[in-house]
């Protein structure tokens, strides 16, 4: 764990901030080069992309707020402290998803084209703003003895943010995969979106940072479970439209 990378001065550099920056800023530049094939304008890419981080950001954050409000109460100036952690993949894909399709209808261009476009590079910048997330030490897993110690948690813990990691990279590579095979439009957003929700359902069970509300489940289980079965309908309903 290395939550600060270096300090100059009063200038200080988390490695949660900097992997989320490293993490858009490759994102953005391989959906650049791959937006001249789908007949997309640069001005279009550069104008949603920053766009979308900004509400995502806003959306990730106001939900994590929401999810921890009690420690917030507490602490309100702890809600401007980003470099802390504290981000929610729901939050943000809520408010994210919002933003884009206003802005894409306002500019009259096919939400779905313009998605199937995003959906692996997406996956891409959440596999390295995971490994942001074990710098920093949040998103952690439950205490074990075949885990990683954690020095701020003072305990050995499993390494979750790893194992996202490695299954977001996976993910990448398979909606590459389908993206440069003859698809229905939507057909690799919602594959995108079934298959994260699957591995955030199952790595959700060995994490310890979200309390459980039913049964042992946290709510994260039941929205992972809910975009699951809509996603799953959906490629469904793609596959027989096929047929």
């Amino acid at each position: 764990m290395h939550p600060l990378i270096c300090s100059i001065g009063p200038f200080k550099i988390y490695s949660y901030g900097l992997m989320l920056a490293l993490a858009f800023f490759i994102s953005f530049r391989l959906v650049l080069a791959k937006s001249s094939r789908k007949e997309i304008s640069a001005e279009i890419i550069y104008n949603f992309s920053f766009g979308a981080l900004i509400s995502g950001i806003i959306g990730a954050r106001l939900f994590f707020v929401l999810e921890n409000a009690g420690y917030y109460l507490k602490r309100p100036l702890e809600i401007f402290m980003l470099q802390h952690g504290g981000l929610s993949w729901f939050g943000g894909l809520a408010l994210g998803a919002a933003f884009s399709f206003f802005y894409l209808k306002k500019k009259k261009l096919s939400v779905y084209k313009v998605l199937d476009l995003y959906a692996p590079f997406l996956a891409l910048g959440q596999s390295i703003g995971r490994i942001g997330c074990f710098l920093n030490g949040c998103c952690y897993g439950k205490v074990s003895v075949y885990g990683i110690y954690f020095p701020a948690h003072g305990q050995v813990l499993i390494p979750t943010q790893i194992y996202s990691s490695l299954a977001l990279a996976i993910i990448f590579l398979t909606l590459r995969l389908l993206q440069e095979k003859p698809h229905e439009p939507s057909a690799v957003f919602f594959t995108y979106l079934f298959l994260y929700s699957l591995q955030r359902f199952f790595i959700e069970f060995l994490r310890a940072d979200n309390a459980a509300v039913f049964s042992g489940l946290t709510i994260f289980h039941f929205i992972s479970a809910g975009i699951f079965c809509l996603s799953s309908i959906k490629l469904l309903a793609l596959r027989r439209a096929r047929r």
